[in-house]
């Protein structure tokens, strides 16, 4: 009766969507499954982060609409933040901005820049909103894809010129979902001159920036010279400190490019509810320790979940970043028959690597976020099912 927008007919079935229909189907017959697809902290928010929710959300000057430009203690909070964490200056008034997630931010960025007939450097296997962002916006993603031949890293030198003259962003996301890679600071020198050069928009996505193991400290790109030309950067409190529910994230960087997607939020949206405004403040400015124990818990997990596989003669990444496994299929099959033989066989649920771009064909990805037992009982289950 009714006819969807060509944009919406040509976004792909929201992966996490199609995972968790199976998922409800299994545990609405029963059945025990463990959960290792979606990353979804397992741990609960910090109680300091809780009580400050709890204290602002009794005021009822919370209740009004917010800013749209966010509070100017949320603002000067991730100025602070951003200083003490990678020694990089922020103008609270016009390089950042608070966001209701760093989901929306990242899936409205495209609105403020891109066009019919324009390109969107994309990394393959990807966070899906990189593409669709693009595709609600008119424009079309070029893929550049992610392999283990390169340590997942685009090769930026197979883009054609002709796809590069029609591009205007390009997307960068280390540590890297799905896949786990990092990436050093020389990579990070070699986009952003990549980007001046061809006169690009670099988006990064630096949502896991906290989450690292055996030493490695990750890096943000406006560390680098000449980043603050064309670089926006997107952060999120969801994963550093168990907050997905809670939805508050931000944009940082060149003050352009925060203030026109400000400009497009400010058509959308009314800003994030105060009293998670307030909660963002403790947590940014509050204690720092539970991170410590985070990556800790994580890197224990890690180490059981790929041990296990290794022992198993899978194929698998050891990640230094992020609480995802990359996972070469053991199997000569496509990584959804597998994704499904494995919650058939075995009760676990993964994803499969091509819900996240072609590239991601032959993968699958498990999230660190049940208990170590539960990752031992998981390895057991995989081990009798051969």
């Amino acid at each position: 009766m009714f006819k969807l927008s060509n944009k919406l007919q040509s976004l792909p079935p929201y992966l996490f969507l199609e995972i968790d229909k199976a998922k409800r189907k299994a545990r609405s017959e029963g059945r025990d499954i463990i959960d290792l697809g979606i990353g979804d902290p397992d741990q609960p928010t910090p109680n300091y982060i809780i009580e400050a929710l709890y204290k602002a959300a009794k005021d009822p000057a919370s209740h009004r609409y917010a800013l749209d430009q966010g509070m100017p203690a949320l603002r000067r909070s991730i100025e602070g933040w951003y200083k003490r964490r990678f020694n990089v200056n922020l103008n609270p008034d016009t390089e950042v901005l608070p966001l209701i997630g760093s989901k929306e931010g990242i899936a409205h960025f495209p609105l403020a820049f891109l066009n019919a007939g324009d390109y969107s450097l994309v990394p393959d296997p990807c966070y899906p909103p990189y593409k669709a962002g693009a595709i609600l916006a008119g424009a079309k993603p070029y893929l550049m894809p992610l392999l283990g031949v390169n340590n997942f890293l685009p090769d930026l030198k197979k883009i054609p010129k002709s796809i590069l003259k029609k591009s205007k962003v390009i997307f960068i996301n280390y540590p890297n979902n799905p896949t786990g890679a990092i990436c050093d600071k020389d990579f990070y020198s070699q986009v952003i001159n990549f980007a001046r050069k061809h006169k690009l928009i670099v988006v990064s996505d630096l949502a896991y920036s906290e989450m690292s193991y055996d030493g490695y400290k990750p890096s943000s790109m406006l560390e680098l010279e000449g980043a603050r030309d064309v670089v926006i950067e997107f952060h999120s409190l969801s994963k550093t400190f168990n907050m997905t529910g809670w939805r508050i994230g931000w944009a940082c960087g060149n003050a352009q490019l925060v203030q026109a997607l400000a400009k497009v939020k400010s058509n959308i949206d009314s800003g994030i509810f105060t009293a998670i405004q307030f909660a963002g403040v403790a947590a940014l400015e509050g204690p720092q320790e539970h991170i410590k124990n985070m990556c800790q818990l994580y890197q224990q997990r890690r180490d059981c979940l790929v041990g296990g596989l290794r022992n198993l003669g899978w194929q698998t990444s050891n990640p230094k970043a992020t609480f995802y496994v990359w996972i070469k299929i053991p199997k000569k099959d496509n990584s959804i028959n597998f994704a499904s033989l494995i919650l058939d066989k075995a009760d676990i649920v993964a994803t499969p690597g091509v819900g996240f771009g072609e590239s991601g064909e032959g993968y699958i990805r498990m999230a660190l976020t049940v208990p170590e037992e539960r990752i031992k009982e998981s390895i057991e289950r995989l081990r009798k099912i051969g």
